[in-house]
């Protein structure tokens, strides 16, 4: 099971650039990749399925044992090659170790054997980025970096001086890409724009294809990936929430991790779909329904006025269980304040309001010890997540559904909530934690 994994010194140096353009050039070369991104993230990995025409997985070191991370790893023992895209800089993660590391790409590359592609933006520096490539490469035993590709390289005389101080640190160049703004993704306020929403995406694709291929070894590439015995693989308890699962799905609730929906399907459960921004209400014969998060605040206005979505929301709420995972906590809730300061009134089926009038960032690993029964786990499990956001709690009158605590054991106060049936908190799961 080969792999290469796509990392660099920090955010912003072009390993998603990279990563869709290799995806999608080995697959046009008739190449079955396997893409998956390190730590927790939504948009890459929809741009990484949409680019390899799989699904993209997390691989998360902080929230997931290191016999989970094999197990997920294992979907590309039928393909030619696995390929990773990292996350922020190679080494960046929490101060705290949780389940196998601190959710650092090169956790990835110590446990798995993958080598590194060292993605360096070699913008206003020459040979000292190899003294940078030498020292990533030197910092961490059992990381092996491999190579190299220099992005946002501005002329021939450059990458002379570039290839000269590699040459000299002894690690070899894949690639050079000149300085383009050609497949660059929009961004907003949460980060890239989500796949869907790109009617250029396959056009983004091709460019970005193009450039990795017109621009690096692609053979060599290929010939750097390797692997090393893995760790017995056993993939998690992931248990469904329900038999028949309504799930939300469509703009505004989008936010869901791909290996958890792949575990409810293989325990037997069946997800069933429904848009809320369309108007339509949990299926009747659902015996669960799951709000994922999203980008609620986009579309508050349309959800406000989504009545029949509504009605069937808090009638199938009477009966039966109702979980919301960040926006989908918020839609449960009475109102949602949007940019504007313009109040939006939400489900109510908990006290919940939550506004974007003053943004807030929350960032960062959680860990969720339950105080009451949530779908598919007890009362005191654990569970490991991660909460991205930057919506204010103006109200949250409900019993706490969870002692929440940082990657750092620091108390949070964003508990979640529950009344009756209905559940919500601002952490995403991810796992349950050992």
């Amino acid at each position: 099971m080969r792999g290469l994994i796509i990392a660099a010194p920090s955010s912003g140096a072009g390993k998603t650039t990279v990563a869709l353009g290799l995806a999608r050039a080995l697959c046009q070369r008739g190449l079955t990749v396997q893409p998956f991104k390190s730590g927790p993230d939504y948009i890459d990995p929809a741009f990484l399925t949409a680019a390899a025409g799989r699904s993209c997985f997390n691989l998360d070191s902080w929230a997931m044992a290191p016999r989970q991370i094999a197990a997920l790893a294992a979907m590309a023992f039928n393909a030619d090659i696995a390929l990773v895209e990292g996350s922020m800089g190679l080494f960046d993660g929490v101060a705290a170790t949780g389940a196998t590391g601190t959710g650092a790409t090169a956790d990835l590359a110590a446990l798995l054997g993958w080598p590194i592609v060292l993605v360096l933006d070699t913008s206003g520096q020459a040979q000292t980025a190899a003294a940078i490539a030498q020292g990533l490469a030197r910092f961490r035993p059992g990381v092996r970096v491999a190579g190299v590709i220099l992005n946002r390289v501005a002329s021939p005389r450059h990458e002379a001086l570039l290839r000269a101080g590699m040459e000299e640190a002894g690690l070899p160049v894949f690639g050079a890409l000149p300085r383009t703004a050609a497949v660059a993704v929009p961004e907003r306020h949460l980060g890239l724009v989500q796949a869907a929403e790109l009617p250029q995406l396959e056009a983004l694709l091709e460019d970005a294809a193009r450039l990795v291929a017109d621009h690096c070894d692609l053979g060599v590439l290929l010939a750097a990936a390797s692997a090393k015995p893995m760790p017995e693989a056993a993939a998690a308890r992931i248990a469904p929430p329900g038999q028949r699962i309504a799930l939300a799905r469509d703009a505004a609730f989008s936010f869901i991790y791909p290996h958890l929906v792949a575990g409810w399907r293989a325990a037997g459960a069946e997800i069933l779909p429904f848009s809320p921004l369309a108007g339509e209400p949990p299926p009747e014969d659902a015996d669960i329904c799951w709000l994922p998060g999203g980008y609620p605040e986009l579309h508050a206005s349309a959800l406000a006025r989504a009545t029949r979505f509504l009605a069937g929301l808090r009638r199938f709420a009477t009966t039966r269980p109702v979980h919301g995972e960040c926006g989908g906590y918020m839609v449960l809730g009475e109102a949602l304040v949007d940019a504007s300061g313009t109040r939006h009134a939400m489900a109510g089926l908990l006290g919940l309001v939550t506004s974007f009038a003053q943004r807030r960032m929350h960032l960062g690993y959680r860990r969720a010890v339950l105080a009451a029964p949530m779908p598919g786990y007890a009362a005191g499990m654990a569970l490991a997540g991660h909460e991205f956001h930057y919506a204010n709690i103006s109200a949250q009158p409900d019993a706490p559904l969870a002692e929440v605590t940082d990657a750092t054991g620091a108390v949070v106060p964003e508990t979640g909530s529950r009344r009756g049936l209905v559940s919500g908190s601002f952490f995403h799961l991810i796992s349950a934690a050992l």
